[in-house]
């Protein structure tokens, strides 16, 4: 898998904003198959920051009803990524 691959977007909701304050630490979606290795990898060379540790949590999809039918999201994983004191990631350049 290749490091665009890994990373699929940057999860930016209240909550994690109150937690990239508090604890330098990232939330990022990432593929169901990317282990904490490749997450890792994956951030310190697109980012280029030192990161302490990755965090994993696997979300179940939800049901939902669509008229009819009711249809079934899929499940999806996301990362807490801590990166060390005094370094940020940039997440918005040119704003």
């Amino acid at each position: 898998m290749h490091l665009e691959q890994i990373l699929i977007k940057p999860l930016l909701t209240e909550k994690s904003s109150i937690e990239t304050e508090n604890t330098n630490r990232y939330v990022f979606k990432v593929q169901p198959k990317a282990n904490k290795y490749q997450i890792k990898d994956a951030v310190e060379r697109m980012f280029d920051v030192k990161v302490i540790n990755v965090k994993t949590a696997v979300l179940p999809g939800k049901v939902k009803r669509a008229g009819r039918s009711i249809k079934k999201t899929s499940s999806w994983k996301k990362a807490y990524v801590k990166i060390q004191d005094g370094q940020k990631i940039e997440l918005f350049k040119g704003i």
